[in-house]
């Protein structure tokens, strides 16, 4: 090395540009770095979206085959209710229910027969209002038509009567 003046501001403005490159591609590091983290965590609020999306497809596949049958636990109702204690009959009707019901319940459907119970506006769809005794204000005195939740999801509110308020 030589003490040659000259040389010296070249030497310096070599490592400053070094510097600067160094910097910048320090930089460039740490932005690709914050890029590259960005797009783990779309691509892991993606996965969970997706995985939300499939369990709810899957909770709710069944809805429209389950909504079909809500006439025939309509027309089971009524048979029940037409038939005597103790016929035969009638104990064909309570099995083939009950057998219905469980596999309904095995698929995430859940029967609301809310007779007795408050009203409900999320859960029951009032038709009329009326008075009984015994029945307090605002409660359900008798069901039309009983309703029906699937994973929590109403399928088909009850239709009722409500007792009226003073």
């Amino acid at each position: 090395m030589s003490n040659d003046p000259t040389q010296e501001p070249n030497e310096g403005a070599d490592e400053m540009a070094q510097h600067d490159d160094m910097e910048a591609l320090r930089a460039e590091v740490e932005q690709l770095k914050a890029q590259s983290l960005l797009e783990r965590a779309d691509l892991e609020n993606q996965r969970k979206r997706l995985a939300r999306d499939i369990e709810q497809a899957r909770k709710f596949a069944n809805e429209r085959l389950l909504s079909d049958l809500l006439p025939v636990f309509d027309s089971l109702d009524a048979g029940l209710s037409a038939a005597s204690e103790g016929d035969a009959l009638r104990h064909g009707l309570e099995l083939t229910y009950k057998q219905l019901l469980k596999v309904a319940a095995d698929n995430g459907m859940t029967l609301l027969d809310p007779a007795g119970q408050p009203f409900d506006p999320e859960h029951h769809q009032a038709i009329s209002q009326g008075e009984a005794e015994g029945i307090a204000p605002g409660h359900v005195i008798t069901v039309f038509q009983k309703g029906y939740l699937l994973n929590g999801r109403l399928l088909r509110p009850a239709l009722v009567i409500v007792a009226k308020h003073d």
